[in-house]
């Protein structure tokens, strides 16, 4: 027979007019030039044959002579139809028309010819294509040491399609996220189109944000690193040593040599967050100190800290 029509638009041959229109839809939608940059020719080739499948069965004396004699009987021009005017036969005839494949995209939804691109503008903004579902979002928490070293995860989704007979079914996928050292809480990772099927719409986007979990050490500010140090008094007023173990499992060793007043901190430069739009950099950890004051002290201890301190003993 040549080109099969009935499975370029993956339907059987007792296919209704809604089943062919609705398969056309679907296929039209997927392999639209407009919609397949990165593919373009294949796009433009698979269209073209979509638009001339449909374009034979939709038109029941087309299908007729294709059904019985096949696409290159059909294309001959032995079969074409008497003009409506020419008194029967033996009359003049004229040639089946052959769509352009535009042409039937732009009649089938009511555009503009050109698809998407030059699909007029209608009110409130809307372009005459068929609507794109609304995105669907999902929750993606992030430990503090995935968002600063960066990870790599899979994530099974189920969701909603047309299968190749037009019916909703419900399929699984297993999506790969690559998380960047440095994203910030609500960041959005996209997958275009892998929403769920609406009746009368184009799949909406797919979209995760990340969710930053609480850590039991860090707390983040912007790309700083903020992590809380209780020291003695003692400490605060002689200087002393503070080890911390960073997100990325390296062990860092601060000595503290100023006198530690309440409220004060100290910064670390480059021990923050990495800064996911300037590799190599990241912000500072900054320690917060808080002092513990003892709870009493005798009165040998008081006069042994006045005549330290150089206070006079009343």
């Amino acid at each position: 027979m040549g080109v099969d029509y009935y499975n370029i638009l993956k339907v059987s041959k007792n296919a209704t007019d809604e089943d062919l229109k609705r398969s056309y839809k679907r296929l039209a939608m997927k392999w639209h030039p407009d919609k397949n940059g990165e593919n373009k020719k294949e796009a433009e080739a698979k269209f073209k044959q979509i638009s001339e499948a449909y374009d034979v069965l939709s038109n029941a004396h087309k299908r007729q002579i294709y059904d019985l004699y096949g696409e290159e009987a059909l294309k001959s021009g032995q079969f074409d139809q008497a003009s409506p005017t020419c008194g029967g036969a033996g009359g003049n005839s004229f040639r089946y028309k052959w769509r352009d494949a535009d042409d039937i995209f732009a009649e089938f939804f009511g555009l503009s010819k050109g698809g998407f691109k030059d699909s007029p503008v209608v009110a409130g903004g809307d372009r005459g294509t068929p609507r794109k579902a609304a995105p669907v979002e999902n929750m993606l928490p992030c430990s503090l040491e995935e968002l600063y070293k960066g990870s790599k995860r899979k994530m099974q989704i189920s969701r909603i399609v047309l299968d190749d007979t037009g019916k909703p079914v419900t399929v699984e996928e297993v999506l790969a996220i690559h998380i960047k050292p440095g994203w910030k809480k609500g960041t959005k990772i996209t997958f275009p189109e892998k929403g769920d099927y609406e009746p009368g719409a184009a799949p909406g986007d797919l979209v995760f944000v990340v969710e930053e979990k609480p850590h039991p050490v860090f707390r983040r500010d912007g790309n700083d690193l903020v992590v809380h140090k209780k020291i003695s008094l003692l400490d605060a007023l002689t200087g002393s040593t503070i080890s911390l173990t960073t997100l990325d499992g390296r062990e860092l060793t601060i000595p503290v040599t100023d006198v530690i007043k309440p409220g004060n901190e100290q910064v670390i430069p480059n021990e923050g967050m990495p800064i996911s739009k300037e590799p190599g950099k990241k912000g500072n950890l900054r320690i917060k100190f808080e002092i513990k004051f003892p709870s009493r002290l005798s009165s040998d201890q008081k006069s042994e800290l006045r005549r330290v301190l150089g206070r006079p003993v009343e």
